[in-house]
């Protein structure tokens, strides 16, 4: 059966995974609130959507990567009315896993399905559609749109059938990436202060034990005095006060 897909969210993690599910291709609408980003996208293959109602009303799985609870709150709210029975709305980001109970909860009311699908791996594996997914949904879910999280993700995780499994753990990874990141920074400099030689440090690292993905990949930037943002450093902020709150 083909699909109709729509990606809300066309930001460092939503762009990427909308190409490599227009690369499977899937019949694709996207919006963003820059209108703009969603127009340039369409030109190369889709559907620019005018509305997160018209969105819901034409797609069978919508897709949601948005920055937080409240962002997702506020699509829930304009896209659900229009949502046909039996469709599923899949929810990217990273949440409180009462949160995305509720959002399950909400949508049950309306006959739609849904999908707890908070996402890692950074903007290059989601745009070579290499990411990993970790979900929990019911099998009515999986069944509808599991073609749709494999044509996004190299690595999809089905942690359960009740919403808040896949956030749980995605909050948990959140707890590592944020220790990795600081150990990284002040393995780094210790280095530095000691004289060491960084490139070699790096080299060795990230061929011994004590590497991190964390490590190899944003030690790399700074090596090469490479600061061009990739993503807001309020999210992960918000990342880890989740963990705090678990």
């Amino acid at each position: 059966m083909t699909l109709t897909v729509g990606l809300i969210g066309l930001g460092a993690m939503g762009g990427g995974m909308a190409q490599s599910l227009r690369r499977a291709g899937h019949a694709l609408q996207v919006f963003d609130v820059r209108r703009e980003a969603a127009e340039a996208f369409a030109r190369e293959g889709g559907t620019a959507a005018a509305s997160l109602a018209e969105l819901g009303a034409a797609c069978d799985v919508v897709v949601s990567v948005v920055v937080n609870a409240a962002q997702t709150q506020g699509v829930l709210d304009e896209l659900a009315p229009a949502m046909r029975p039996g469709s599923v709305f899949v929810m990217c980001s990273t949440v409180d896993p009462n949160v995305s109970i509720g959002f399950e909860a909400l949508l049950a009311e309306r006959g739609l399905l849904y999908i707890d699908a908070p996402i890692s791996g950074g903007a290059a594996k989601a745009a070579s559609g290499e990411m990993t997914m970790m979900t929990a949904a019911t099998p009515a879910a999986y069944e509808k749109a599991g073609a749709v999280l494999d044509a996004m993700a190299g690595k999809v995780y089905r942690l359960g059938d009740k919403a808040g499994a896949g956030s749980k753990v995605k909050i948990i990874n959140q707890l590592l990436a944020g220790v990795h990141i600081a150990a990284a920074a002040e393995a780094m400099a210790l280095g530095l202060r000691e004289g060491v030689d960084a490139a070699a440090l790096y080299e060795v690292i990230t061929h011994s034990a004590g590497n991190s993905w964390m490590f190899e990949n944003r030690m790399a930037h700074v090596l090469a005095a490479d600061y061009t943002p990739l993503s807001a450093v309020d999210i992960f902020v918000k990342d880890l006060g989740l963990v705090l709150d678990m």
